[in-house]
C-alpha cells in the first residue's frame, strides 16, 4: 500500500502498520538554494524530489505587534526591531539564529504594556486569505495539517524577556512567568479554535519549547512540574477535546522531563537531539509504547555520507520497530550537506524504512 502524508502520519502515532516510516525534515533556506545551483530542478520542491512527506503547519499572532523598524542594514546584516519587542541583528547572506541586542519588556514591571497588547485581537492575526486559497489543496494532496500553539519557556525567553531573566524569574518571581505563560497560551489557543470555528480541518497541533541544552535541562524537574507542565497539560487536554494529536519540538536534553510529558499524554517528540545527549535507543525501549519519535540523526554528520549513513543503519531499524518513527536530522539540514549527499541520505531512507 501507498499512503498519503496524512495517513502515513496518523498511523505512525498509533503505531499502526504502514509502508514505509515518515520522512519530515527542515532544510535552511541557504540549503535549499545550494540544492538549486548543484542539481536540483527549477521549479521542484525538494521534498517531493526526494520523496520526503509534506505537513503543512499554521501558526497564528499572538504577538503584542511592536513597530517593526530597520534601524541599520548593510550588505551582511541589518539591525532591526520586532513585533516581540525585541532588538535583533538578522545576517542576510548567511543562514544562522538572529542575535538579540536588547529585550524591552525584559521584567515584570515591563510585562503588563506587552500583555495588554497581546491580548488585543486582530483579524489579521490569522492568515485567512492563507487557508482560504491553500487548504482544499492540502486535503486533495492529502498532507498532514498542525496548527501552531505559539506559547510556553522557549518562546518566553528566546522571544520577549531574555533567557537569564525568565530562568532567574522561576526562582525569584514566578507568578511573572507563570503569567507569561498563561497568555501566551490563552492567546494562541483562542486564535486556533477562531480558525477550526471557521471550519478549516487539522489533524494535530505542534508547540516549540525548547527545555534543554547540551548534558542537562534549564531547569529542574520539579520546576518543570510547577511552573510550566500544567501549561503543557492545558494544550494537550485541549487537542485531545478536539480529536486532535500532539507534538513537541523541544531541543537540549530533556530525558529527565519524558516521563512527565508522557504522563500527560503527549504523543510524539521531536527532535531527540543526539549532539546535546538524547539516546533515541533508551527513549524507544523505555517509553516507545507511549511516544512516537521524530528525528534523531545527528545533523552535524550530515555534511558527511561516511558518517551519517553508517548513523542510519544503526539507528533508523531501531526506532522502526513496531511503528511509531518519522526519519529527520536531530534539528534541520544545514547549508553544509550537498545535493549530491542529500541524495544519498534520502535514498538510504527510503531503502531502510520500507516496512
Amino acid at each position: 500500500m501507498e499512503l498519503t502524508s496524512r495517513e502515513r502520519m496518523l498511523r505512525t502515532y498509533r503505531r499502526q502498520e504502514i509502508d514505509r516510516i515518515m520522512m519530515l525534515d527542515t532544510a535552511w533556506k541557504g540549503t535549499v538554494a545550494r540544492w538549486y545551483r548543484e542539481g536540483l530542478p527549477a521549479g521542484v520542491d525538494w521534498q517531493d524530489y526526494f520523496g520526503f512527506d509534506r505537513v503543512v503547519r499554521v501558526c497564528p499572532d499572538n504577538s503584542p505587534r511592536f513597530p517593526v523598524r530597520v534601524l541599520e542594514e548593510n550588505e551582511r546584516y541589518q539591525i532591526v526591531t520586532t513585533k516581540w519587542g525585541t532588538t535583533q541583528k538578522r545576517f542576510t547572506a548567511l543562514d544562522s539564529t538572529p542575535e538579540t541586542l536588547a529585550y524591552s519588556y525584559d521584567s515584570p514591571e515591563k510585562w503588563p504594556e506587552a500583555k495588554a497588547k497581546m491580548l488585543e485581537y486582530h483579524e489579521d492575526r490569522i492568515p485567512w486569505d492563507y487557508l482560504k486559497e491553500n487548504a482544499p489543496l492540502w486535503k486533495v494532496r492529502g498532507d498532514f495539517r498542525q496548527l501552531v500553539v505559539w506559547f510556553g519557556f522557549d518562546v518566553a525567553h528566546s522571544h520577549m524577556a531574555g533567557t537569564e531573566n525568565v530562568l532567574m524569574g522561576m526562582y525569584d518571581d514566578p507568578e511573572w512567568i507563570t503569567d507569561m505563560f498563561e497568555t501566551y497560551l490563552n492567546t494562541s489557543l483562542d486564535l486556533c479554535q477562531r480558525i477550526l470555528d471557521a471550519g478549516y480541518e487539522f489533524d494535530g497541533i505542534f508547540w516549540y519549547d525548547d527545555m534543554g541544552y547540551k548534558g542537562t535541562t534549564f531547569f529542574s524537574p520539579a520546576q518543570y512540574r510547577e511552573l510550566l507542565k500544567p501549561y503543557h497539560k492545558r494544550v494537550i487536554d485541549w487537542a485531545h477535546e478536539r480529536g486532535l494529536v500532539t507534538e513537541l519540538h523541544s531541543c537540549g536534553f530533556i530525558q529527565p522531563l519524558v516521563p512527565d510529558l508522557c504522563e500527560i499524554g503527549l504523543e510524539m517528540l521531536n527532535p531527540l537531539e543526539i549532539k546535546a545527549g538524547m539516546d533515541p535507543f533508551y527513549l524507544k525501549k523505555t517509553y516507545g509504547d507511549q511516544l512516537a519519535f521524530h528525528g534523531g540523526i545527528n545533523a552535524q554528520l550530515w555534511d558527511r555520507p561516511e558518517l551519517v549513513l553508517p548513523e542510519m543503519e544503526r539507528i533508523i531499524p531501531v526506532m522502526k520497530e513496531g511503528g511509531g518513527y518519522v526519519f529527520a536530522s536531530d534539528h534541520s539540514i544545514p547549508n553544509s550537506v550537498s545535493f549530491e549527499t542529500m541524495k544519498q541520505i534520502a535514498a538510504a531512507a527510503h531503502r531502510l524504512g520500507k516496512y
